[in-house]
């Protein structure tokens, strides 16, 4: 087996270590030494990208904001789906991994940040939610940090807040719908959903098409 070789590494806002690394032709990110994700287990962050666009397939200028570039799986779905006149805004907090999406994860799904239906933006998603215009979205597609639960940076999880979910539930169109990446069940985050308006179904998520079972959680809410 080939060995692991780091190729970059950037300090996140909270201080911690975030590095990419590649090995035999795939690519991992880690945190302070514990691996967030990994391109041979992306089937929950496709799974993400599917299930928040589902609807909207036929809606020819649909607005869609993801948040989390990560390794670019979730983007790479968005865009498998949607249509030619859609418009699909990227926010990453950390600005180094727009730089590796596009240096050397291009042959991965770097590349698909030159797509003309994507403007990727180096900002934090919880406060450009809180400042959007109300009912801006079709649909916000959210895997930051481990969920629910942050894990990378504290401020995320304002994001989970009555408030956050408020500010979500604010930026939507009516109809709209709001995907939420987790690491697992969390009730007391579910029951927030629901006293904020939304519909919500917990959908199960494989690491990878070949698992036997679930690993993860992806929380689906529309505005009704």
């Amino acid at each position: 087996m080939k060995p692991r070789i780091k190729q970059a590494e950037a300090k996140t806002p909270g201080g911690g270590t975030i590095a990419l690394f590649e090995q035999d032709g795939a690519f991992s990110i880690s945190f302070n030494g514990q691996e967030l994700m990994h391109s041979k287990a992306s089937a929950s962050e496709r799974l993400l990208g599917q299930i928040g666009v589902k609807r909207l397939e036929d809606d020819g200028d649909a607005r869609i904001l993801i948040g989390g570039l990560g390794l670019g799986f979730t983007l790479r779905s968005v865009l498998e789906a949607v249509s030619p006149e859609t418009t699909v805004e990227v926010v990453e907090l950390v600005p180094e991994v727009i730089e590796w999406n596009r240096v050397h994860l291009e042959p991965l799904n770097g590349a698909l940040l030159d797509d003309p239906r994507v403007e990727v933006l180096a900002d934090d998603v919880a406060a450009l939610i809180e400042r959007a215009e109300p009912e801006t979205y079709d649909a916000i597609l959210l895997d930051i940090d481990n969920g629910p639960i942050a894990m990378v940076v504290e401020s995320n999880s304002s994001l989970y807040s009555i408030s956050g979910i408020g500010s979500v539930h604010r930026a939507l169109k009516p109809g709209g719908r709001v995907v939420f990446w987790s690491a697992g069940p969390d009730p007391i985050f579910e029951a927030r959903l629901r006293k904020a308006g939304f519909d919500v179904t917990a959908v199960p998520a494989k690491t990878h098409e070949g698992a036997k079972r679930a690993a993860y959680l992806l929380y689906v809410a529309d505005r009704s």
